[in-house]
């Protein structure tokens, strides 16, 4: 069962992001503040629940947090400033939307370039351990393959609708076959 906080004292927010692993589209990160008392049974880690289950979480979670923001970071930028610095980047930028301000940051992972001040905790594999940071991730990934939804409708060809720019066999042949779009992260290794 997901842990309901870090420290009963004070307010924090649950950090993750979505696409890190792609060859194409944004990095998206999500940062949200809960409630204490806050718990839903299907509330789990994004990656261990179905798109169905996402879908039906996240109005509960913007209705039930005390504060959530998503944010993204391009293509272009990722790019130019390397992928692990632009997730830190989409998280910072989420964390800076809060209409609350947190005074612990919990952050899914093993690495995070603080923000401000703000105290902060990275947890490895957080996202299945604190209901904070579970919604964070199925916030960060349901804005972002919402977003890759759009975009596959202008290039059908990749298949985004169902690989979502990750690097599957039929999007690598696209990109073999096509070649690359301006949503494509110049440099992701197609290996």
């Amino acid at each position: 069962m997901l842990r309901p906080y870090y420290n009963k004292i004070g307010i924090e927010a649950g950090c993750d992001e979505a696409g890190r692993g792609c060859l194409a589209g944004p990095v998206f990160a999500a940062a949200v503040v809960l409630p204490n008392d806050f718990y839903h049974p299907l509330l789990n880690d994004s990656k261990k629940i179905s798109e169905k289950v996402r879908n039906k979480l996240r109005p509960i979670i913007e209705q039930e947090a005390l504060a959530f923001a998503v944010a993204k970071v391009s293509p272009k930028q990722i790019d130019k400033i390397n992928i692990l610095q632009a997730s830190f980047k989409a998280m910072h930028l989420a964390i800076n939307k809060l209409s609350i301000e947190p005074n612990l940051l919990l952050i899914d992972g093993n690495r995070f370039e603080p923000f401000k001040k703000l105290e902060h905790v990275c947890i490895i594999q957080g996202d299945g351990k604190y209901a904070s940071i579970a919604a964070a991730s199925i916030l960060a990934k349901t804005y972002r393959d919402d977003y890759m939804l759009k975009m596959a409708k202008q290039f059908p060809q990749y298949g985004w609708e169902k690989n979502k720019g990750y690097g599957t066999k039929m999007h690598r042949d696209a990109v073999k076959q096509y070649g690359l779009t301006k949503h494509h992260r110049l440099s992701f290794s197609m290996g």
